[in-house]
């Protein structure tokens, strides 16, 4: 393993990972109130957060896409307000650490960054509630440079069905294939985590440009409905997308599924959301694990994942998204950014070629942002904003 461990450093020196999916504006939302003083990730944060300068570069990560997530109760104008807060505080981000973190918006800035040394930054936005139904908010928030989206996220919104909630539109409703459509004309890559299997199936349908997965697993691994059943695996080929793979415990351990779904409702009947990370709702769970032992998930309960993931798509379509700062536990192993090359070194050990893992790391995120780049000036050719309403498709 420590030989292993030296090669996954040096390939990740030339290969270094794009991430899909890391919740820091959240944290920073929740426990700074986004005074980047009082949580500067210039100095060691491993006491508070999963993120920091230091540990992004122990970590060979070389892009990262900063989820401007909303939560799932916020809706309407109170939606819009939160995601302009989160795209607030990325280029907060990027103004203090100018040195460290480059503005990314393309395939070719996610290559410059790599040839100036620093990390590219991207932004997705989880959850299709952040633009309260409006094509006009979802151009406006690729204007401030988003950069995918999240179709859902733990709630059905007005649609599209979650994978997490009971559907009501047996996946996207005539306005949801309108906003896939508006997507692909703008360049924003469609995210398919957290939506419900026949959403996937109908956003794969309609898009013209390829889809991602930021944080999502194998659900033949594991039977959570956060996870990608084989047979939409199996359609990426055809489409071009990517499935990242994530590392949250109940999304790839069974068993640790089983557990969450009890500490869910523990949390729940004491008045905290199951996704409150909170001082008080820490401590809530930390109680409840101590009567309760906690199942834990390893790199290689990941890296089983990931090699079903490559069985069943192909090795093209495959990458990284942690949730990192969006999850309060972590495999074994994996517990903070800086610790991809234990992942990588799990999947030299398992056969895995360079070149495969460079696909894996970097070149499979950056095609998949370039394609998506290239459909966008073709439909943009063909047909201007949509003016679409959900009033107007859906009655």
């Amino acid at each position: 393993m420590t030989d292993s461990l030296a090669a996954a450093r040096a390939l990740l020196a030339e290969h270094p990972v794009v991430d899909g999916h890391n919740d820091l504006p959240w944290a920073l939302r929740e426990q700074a109130g986004y005074d980047l003083d009082r949580l500067d990730i210039a100095a060691d944060q491993s006491a508070s957060l999963h993120t920091d300068l230091a540990r992004l570069r122990a970590g060979g990560v070389g892009g990262q896409f900063w989820s401007v997530y909303v939560a799932a109760e916020y809706a309407g104008d109170r939606a819009v307000s939160a995601v302009l807060e989160q795209i607030d505080v990325v280029a907060a981000l990027l103004a203090r650490y100018p040195g460290s973190l480059r503005r990314a918006l393309t395939a070719d800035d996610l290559e410059a960054a790599r040839a100036e040394g620093r990390i590219a930054s991207l932004m997705g936005a989880e959850g299709g509630h952040s633009i309260a139904n409006s094509l006009a908010t979802l151009r406006a928030l690729h204007t401030l440079g988003v950069r995918y989206m999240t179709l859902t996220h733990n709630l059905t919104i007005d649609w599209a069905d979650s994978a997490t909630d009971a559907p009501r539109h047996d996946g996207l409703s005539a306005f949801g294939e309108e906003v896939v459509r508006e997507m692909n004309r703008l360049g924003m890559l469609v995210d398919l985590s957290h939506v419900a299997p026949n959403t996937m199936r109908d956003a794969l349908r309609v898009t013209e440009a390829p889809v991602l997965f930021s944080h999502s697993s194998s659900r033949a691994v594991c039977d959570h409905p956060r996870n990608i059943p084989d047979d939409v695996l199996e359609r990426l080929p055809s489409n071009g997308g990517v499935a990242m793979a994530t590392f949250v415990p109940q999304f790839v351990l069974p068993a640790a599924y089983e557990w969450f779904t009890g500490a869910a409702d523990h949390m729940r009947a004491h008045g905290f959301r199951p996704l409150d990370h909170t001082p008080e709702a820490m401590r809530l769970l930390a109680a409840y694990e101590a009567a309760h032992p906690r199942p834990h998930a390893t790199v290689a309960t990941v890296a089983d994942h990931l090699d079903h993931m490559r069985d069943v798509a192909g090795v093209d379509h495959v990458g990284l998204g942690g949730d990192f700062d969006g999850t309060a536990y972590l495999p074994d192993g994996l517990d903070s950014v800086a610790c991809y090359p234990n992942l990588v070194a799990e999947l030299l050990d398992r056969r895995w070629s360079e070149a495969d893992l460079a696909k894996l790391t970097w070149r499979n995120a950056v095609r998949v942002l370039r394609d998506a780049e290239a459909v966008a000036r073709d439909v943009a050719g063909r047909r201007g904003p949509s003016l679409a309403t959900l009033a107007r498709l859906d009655g």
